[in-house]
């Protein structure tokens, strides 16, 4: 079936774009900040929200649906395919950014109630496709409910800042808007993706499958315990729901790692991005934990700036959830392409595996330079304890990152048009089927 309008494939290469724009922007950030020349406040939302609604948002919603229906199979996805989806979703987003640019925020609470229905038109969709996987450990309806409440809750959250109300407590909602976001939706739908995808990309079955539910339940909690720690200031709770946290995403890695050693498969780009990306979760978890427990004492052990900020948030922005997204998109977007260009199952499995195959080639290296940009906006940010900003140290840090990361996203770009590209060949098909009838014995 091809979509008219909105489809799963629409939605992933659509918030690719979005995610392009929003990460050169965040670089041009990151440049000003070091050089002693900030940008305006208003080119940080536009960069956190293309980033995180045009991209991310829209990129793991399609992938969902691609999970929960996949193209191949005979469900009908024309409830998806409405082209009121998309323009709300985008045409929100874009009504958002120019509100940001023009300080009108009443256009940014207009705007964001429509990307909301457009959230909830793709939501439907997911609902009413996954509830015959309800039943599995994979699949509970009270998880689904979490992580799409997050993403309504949170970003309810942010129309009504825009619309100016509950101005006491415009903190307090600031934070829910964030958390609900990243930690409510990003993180559990990350989560149960990365359950469903890699026993699929190792042509295996999970090491511990009962093990699933604890980890859910778990993360679940730590979640929730969390956004009540912040939204109470109670650093204590913030640091119990981080020790929550980080044995779920203990239990993760050792159910995918053993997964992995038990598999004979060698690996590939979907798999490589998902597993380093649980690492660097694990280290935001750890991290988060150490910089509480620094805000306990009065003044901090440590000194916690502006840029301190910008690389512990993006240990997780880029170190987990943008590695984690690479990876769903390697492993999706080839097998969804396959199932809408190719009717046949047998030349579909071959075109796939062709794509399959351009997806993963460099993969080592888009792995390393993403994971040792995020890591190298570490190191920049401890430099700055022991030597000015100005050093050359610095900015020699800052420029080797920039490289990294941006060698990432080139590659990850040119692969996706060489696949998007890549047509099925219907002569050399013919040819051989012509063959096989010639010579049918």
């Amino acid at each position: 079936m091809r979509a008219r309008g909105y489809s799963p494939l629409t939605s992933c290469f659509t918030g690719f774009t979005w995610l392009t724009l929003g990460s050169i922007l965040g670089l041009a950030i990151l440049i000003g900040l070091v050089r002693g020349t900030p940008l305006p406040s208003w080119v940080r939302s536009l960069h956190v929200h293309a980033t995180l609604i045009g991209g991310v948002a829209q990129i793991l919603l399609g992938g969902l649906l691609l999970l929960v229906a996949p193209p191949e199979s005979k469900t009908n996805l024309g409830s998806n395919s409405r082209p009121f989806t998309f323009w709300a979703l985008n045409g929100g987003v874009i009504g958002m950014l120019v509100g940001f640019w023009l300080h009108h925020d009443l256009v940014v609470g207009i705007a964001g109630f429509a990307v909301i229905a457009g959230f909830l038109s793709i939501i439907r969709g997911i609902w009413i496709h996954a509830r015959p996987a309800w039943n599995s450990s994979f699949g509970p309806s009270w998880y689904y409910a979490l992580f799409f409440f997050g993403l309504v809750g949170g970003s309810i959250c942010g129309a009504l800042l825009a619309f100016g109300f509950f101005p006491e407590h415009r903190g307090y909602v600031r934070l829910a808007h964030i958390h609900l976001v990243v930690l409510g939706f990003v993180t559990l739908i990350l989560v149960d993706m990365m359950h469903r995808i890699l026993p699929t990309v190792w042509s295996t079955t999970l090491a511990h499958p009962r093990l699933v539910r604890f980890t859910t339940i778990f993360l679940a909690i730590g979640m929730v315990a969390l956004i009540g720690g912040f939204m109470n200031s109670s650093v204590p709770v913030e640091m119990i729901a981080g020790a929550v946290l980080f044995v779920s995403v203990g239990l993760l890695i050792g159910n995918l790692f053993g997964t992995w050693l038990s598999s004979s498969h060698t690996g590939s780009a979907a798999s490589d991005h998902l597993l380093v990306s649980t690492f660097f979760l694990l280290f935001t978890v750890l991290l988060g934990i150490l910089i509480g427990a620094n805000n306990l004492s009065s003044p901090p052990v440590l000194p916690y700036g502006t840029l301190h900020l910008v690389a512990y948030t993006h240990m997780a922005f880029v170190g987990f959830i943008m590695n984690a997204t690479m990876g769903a998109c390697s492993h999706l977007l080839p097998s969804a392409l396959a199932a809408h260009r190719v009717v046949g199952h047998k030349k579909r499995i071959l075109y796939c595996d062709q794509l399959t195959t351009i997806m993963n080639r460099g993969r080592s290296i888009q792995v390393a330079t993403l994971s040792l940009g995020t890591m190298g906006i570490g190191i920049l940010a401890t430099l700055t304890w022991n030597v000015p900003l100005s050093s050359i140290y610095i900015h020699t840090t800052m420029w080797t990152c920039f490289i990294l990361l941006l060698t990432s996203f080139l590659l990850f770009a040119i692969k996706l048009t060489t696949m998007v590209a890549k047509q099925p060949e219907p002569l050399a098909s013919a040819h051989h089927e012509s063959n096989s009838t010639a010579n049918p014995g």
